[in-house]
């Protein structure tokens, strides 16, 4: 009675172990089998680089190739899923395209380029591109890797980079510095290139940190000597830290103040007089 017992437990045992294994065969070899259905012919999308990292004012461009390997021509519309703001574009015989005729056996060249949204936060951005025939979808995963990068903007809240001033007075030159670029702005120093004997402060001297997108304005205090003659003149402003420059050009256009005007008048009344006092006495004679 124990052999019989002890016989049957074995071999329900054993059945559990094969039905085990079977189960573990079968679960293995199944998804092997799933890729195979993209392409049953073995037509193909590929692309020389899958990842490229540049700065986000720069256009990702992929160079990818589209294999037809079935017995017909088919027409491939071109997709991909962009992130918000993104734009793509696909080329190919120096057009822009949207779907590309393949005929069998052959392999079309195409570009990919990919234009990120402005202000694209560093980071890596994943670009799921498709080609879709009417009897298969070939994919090709795609990646932009946007860099930070260090940039700036030196100018006025208008714009407008030019002014008046008198002779001998000072002016107050509104300024405005943008972080343009994707990563925080720090330490940002001001310098000036004004003509000679002329003077430039900023208030305030340095800005310790500016995050992206963020504006700030910085008065840039002018002094004009006495005795400057009317003209325009030349300035340049320059925000500055490790990274990044930018300089501002503005021009100023200096003015005689009414006392100048006056004793300049003064002085030529006294040498007309003059001159008509020698003619009148020399010319008695």
């Amino acid at each position: 009675m124990n052999s019989a017992g002890n016989f049957n437990r074995k071999s329900s045992s054993r059945g559990v172990y094969c039905l085990f294994a079977f189960l573990v065969v079968f679960g293995f070899l199944l998804p092997l089998k799933v890729p195979a259905q993209d392409s049953r012919d073995g037509s193909s999308f590929t692309a020389s680089l899958l990842n490229i990292e540049a700065p986000v004012n720069e256009t990702f461009r992929y160079q990818a190739t589209l294999t037809n390997n079935s017995d017909q021509a088919r027409i491939y519309q071109l997709s991909a899923e962009m992130p918000e703001g993104w734009r793509v574009a696909f080329k190919a015989r120096g057009s822009q395209i949207t779907s590309l005729n393949v005929e069998p056996g052959r392999t079309e060249s195409l570009t990919i380029e990919i234009r990120p949204a402005y202000g694209a936060a560093p980071s890596t951005y994943p670009v799921p591109v498709q080609a879709r025939a009417a009897n298969e979808t070939l994919s090709l995963d795609l990646e932009a890797v946007i860099e930070g990068s260090h940039e700036m903007e030196l100018t006025t809240p208008t714009g407008r980079l030019s002014g008046e001033i008198t002779e001998g007075e000072k002016a107050e030159i509104l300024l405005q510095v943008k972080n343009t670029g994707s990563l925080a702005l720090n330490d940002i120093t001001f310098s000036s290139q004004t003509p000679p004997n002329w003077q430039a402060t900023f208030s305030p001297a340095e800005i310790q940190q500016l995050d992206p997108g963020e504006t700030m304005d910085v008065i840039a205090m002018l002094s004009v000597p006495d005795k400057t003659l009317a003209g325009d003149y030349v300035s340049k402003f320059t925000a500055k830290n490790a990274p990044s420059t930018s300089t501002a050009t503005f021009r100023m256009t200096v003015k005689t103040s009414m006392l100048s005007g006056w004793v300049g008048i003064l002085v030529i009344l006294l040498a007309i007089g003059f001159v008509f006092y020698l003619i009148r006495k020399f010319g008695r004679r």
